[in-house]
């Protein structure tokens, strides 16, 4: 990453989505602490706030293959618009999901600054998934389903054409990591459309490293930078729970750590989204937190209000309560066991 300044922007859409609760994300990841500490690492921080997204309890969920369309092609082009301004204005877009379906208006934000340049970008999608329905193929009409096929210029109009162009990145230049389930007839799309996909397989016989290296080959060949989506799903759910659609076999805490160093140190990336997943609970809430590239993990030497979710060997129950502040009611009372893997000191619910 190259610029000094990281521009965070929350996208709290969850219509894309088939479960509700995504749509805390930004604000359980701000919880958290990301802003201090990537200040921490010498960056200069500014938090641009959230795009405005619709209630999915206010509209229609419209057609039956393409859910929420109108309101999420809204939203992405709000965001779309943000992510360019930081980009013009030299800063590096984090952007706080929030269901997959935001990644069509930070891809095309960073894609449409860079094209007014005469330049194009890469991408690496690092997910469970494909994403590469469309509402032909998609078997549950989620929008989250089709973000990347609408990058690579297949899907609803509404969304390939934010920003008024498309396909906003070349195909040859995508690379998807970690996919470990994909539907049927999305398969096909996937074999079709160009792009390079590694799957859990080829992590587990190849190593991690060589994937990343050749993605990050394949992506930036001929491109200004790569912008990353980053999926929590694409974490085993062992690791990390709070995620919407949870796929066993999925890369370790370490992996998606190491998978987050090399990409930094590639220098070659100019922006992310971190795609979040159902913050139903505390543990969700800190467990998903530090797959945000290049924040360190401290070791707590006991869990004062709740342990994190990579502890294997911490249990916790919750009782109600009122902290209403981010939508939790809920406060913890905690028993665990083996203090020392407990990463995460929370004090707050």
């Amino acid at each position: 990453m190259r610029q000094s300044t990281i521009a965070i922007i929350g996208a709290p859409l969850d219509m894309g989505a088939g479960r509700r609760g995504v749509d805390m994300g930004p604000s359980a990841l701000r919880l958290a602490g990301l802003n201090a500490r990537l200040a921490s690492l010498g960056y200069t921080v500014e938090d641009l706030g959230n795009v405005s997204v619709v209630q999915q309890e206010s509209v229609s969920s419209g057609p039956e293959n393409a859910k929420y369309l109108p309101q999420i092609a809204k939203s992405c082009e709000k965001l779309a618009q943000m992510v360019n301004g930081a980009v013009k204005a030299g800063k590096f877009p984090l952007v706080l999901g929030g269901d997959h379906s935001l990644a069509v208006g930070s891809v095309a934000g960073v894609a449409a600054a860079y094209r007014e340049r005469q330049e194009s970008i890469g991408l690496i999608w690092i997910d469970a998934h494909a994403d590469m329905n469309t509402p032909e193929t998609s078997p549950s009409g989620n929008v989250h389903g089709m973000p990347l096929a609408c990058c690579i210029g297949h899907g609803p109009k509404e969304l390939i054409g934010i920003l008024g162009f498309s396909p906003k990145v070349n195909p040859h230049n995508v690379v998807l990591i970690g996919i470990r389930d994909v539907d049927r007839r999305e398969s096909e799309e996937v074999r079709a459309s160009g792009v390079t996909c590694f799957t859990m397989r080829d992590i587990d016989e190849r190593g991690l490293r060589s994937v990343i290296e050749e993605g990050v080959r394949i992506a930036g060949s001929g491109t200004a930078g790569i912008h990353v989506s980053f999926d929590m799903d694409s974490v085993d759910p062992d690791e990390a729970p709070g995620v919407g659609t949870p796929v066993r076999g999925g890369m370790t805490y370490r992996e998606a750590h190491l998978a987050m160093e090399l990409l930094s140190d590639s220098g070659r990336v100019i922006a992310m989204e971190v795609r979040y997943g159902k913050a139903h609970s505390l543990t969700d809430t800190i467990g998903a937190f530090p797959a945000v590239p290049r924040l360190s993990r401290r070791p707590s030497c006991k869990c004062l209000a709740g342990c994190c979710a990579f502890s294997a060997t911490c249990i916790t129950r919750f009782s109600a309560c009122s902290c209403s502040a981010y939508g939790w009611r809920r406060t913890p009372s905690t028993v665990c066991r083996g203090w020392d893997s407990c990463r995460f000191r929370v004090t707050t619910c």
